[in-house]
């Protein structure tokens, strides 16, 4: 099993009553209300959590970014990867991800990763994904055409790193008349692809036809189980057997030294579903023409009080007794986690394990409680349970395209 490191980089000093005030924090919430001051020392206090957790024995840094919201301090996860792969030596950096629809020259963002994969000597996991809704209208990307701008995009960076050139590429929405990068990945033939998601079943097909591991990002077991399902099937249908390296799990996870510090500390991961922080508007996160018309339908109806919202989530109280969010001793998250491996069975687990305003002495508290006294029960668990890594299992890492045979990588 590959167990990973992750915080979505929260920018809590912040005035969050003026979040609930305004009603959303997300693409239209001012950023006077950003404190540079403050910004300055939470990257750095993130720089030092994830030190720690590569001392600790943790296999991976996971990295994501975000646009226009106090949720997400990183806005680009390119920068931080850099940064990583610089002051790391054992850790895959693993970038869940690049938001492709929003990049409007894909070949300068295959070079930008080709160097992160060459400076940290090969250890770069390249995720891509197609960026939130609010994040189309703060770009001026066109959200009627995300998917087809992933789809074209993730093939013309493919392409870059494994195709020599100079060679021509001629899309519908990118046109390159040059594509020749003199920075081309140190992995050969490219660096593993995984693909993170949580509703959209369209992504799960593409990345099982793309032999891509999938990362579920923090759904319910139910969930989960009917995600596999779809991405199992699917790769049987392309002629593979999917199993535990190509399913991956994240999990909201933190670890105290007391039951009640764990607790009060895990209540923070409600911060960025709005119970402290306001969320994104429905009608900004979903703008017409990015999702399907049966998701947009129901976030359209919950904006104009007709229905619920399509991802409610339950209260603190709910979540925790529905492993949603696991939080205690050691002891206590071990056991938790174990059962979690039991009923979905992923060969990839990234640990969400700090959010909203918990300090930065409990953050490392955290991170080196999991380390010491959680990953070792998890790996003996893996091993029990036969849950292999893409790395163990030797996964293809990408598809010939033009002979359909897959191709491995020698890292």
């Amino acid at each position: 099993m590959h167990v990973m490191y992750f915080t979505e980089q929260p920018m809590s000093a912040y005035p969050a009553d003026k979040g609930l005030e305004f009603g959303a924090t997300a693409l239209m919430f001012p950023n006077s209300h950003f404190d540079p001051v403050a910004g300055s020392r939470l990257y750095n206090e993130f720089i030092d959590q994830y030190k720690l957790a590569e001392a600790v024995g943790f296999d991976g840094i996971m990295l994501n970014e975000h646009h226009n919201a106090p949720f997400c301090m990183q806005a680009k996860a390119n920068v931080f990867a850099s940064i990583l792969a610089a002051i790391t030596e054992r850790v895959k950096i693993v970038i869940l991800g690049n938001p492709l629809p929003l990049s409007d020259n894909p070949v300068r963002l295959a070079e930008e990763l080709a160097m992160i994969d060459m400076i940290s000597k090969g250890r770069l996991v390249s995720g891509f994904v197609r960026g939130g809704g609010q994040e189309q209208l703060a770009t001026g990307a066109n959200p009627a055409y995300n998917r087809e701008r992933f789809e074209e995009a993730h093939d013309l960076v493919i392409r870059a790193w494994t195709q020599p050139g100079p060679f021509r590429f001629e899309g519908s929405h990118y046109q390159q008349r040059v594509v020749n990068p003199w920075a081309v990945p140190l992995q050969k033939p490219h660096p593993r692809v995984w693909i993170p998601g949580v509703i959209s079943k369209e992504t799960v097909v593409w990345a099982a036809r793309h032999r891509y591991p999938y990362i579920a990002l923090n759904t319910t077991v139910e969930q989960t189980q009917r995600i596999w399902d779809l991405y199992d099937a699917t790769a049987a249908e392309v002629g593979f057997k999917s199993g535990p390296e190509y399913h991956g799990y994240l999990k909201q996870v933190h670890v105290a030294e007391t039951e009640e510090k764990a607790l009060a500390n895990a209540r923070e991961f409600t911060w960025m579903q709005g119970e402290f922080t306001g969320l994104a508007h429905p009608v900004w996160s979903t703008p017409s023409g990015y999702s399907s018309p049966d998701n947009r339908r129901g976030f359209v109806e919950f904006s104009t009080g007709r229905g619920t919202s399509p991802r409610r989530r339950p209260s603190f109280e709910e979540q925790v007794k529905g492993n949603m969010i696991i939080a205690g001793t050691p002891k206590t998250v071990t056991a938790k986690l174990r059962l979690l491996m039991e009923q979905t069975r992923p060969g990839i687990m990234a640990l969400w394990a700090n959010d909203g305003a918990v300090s930065q002495a409990d953050s490392l508290t955290c991170i080196r409680l999991l380390g010491e006294e959680v990953l070792p029960a998890l790996r003996e668990t893996a091993k029990e349970l036969d849950l292999k890594s893409p790395f163990e299992a030797n996964t293809p890492v990408s598809l010939d395209f033009s002979t359909d045979i897959p191709v491995r990588s020698a890292a």
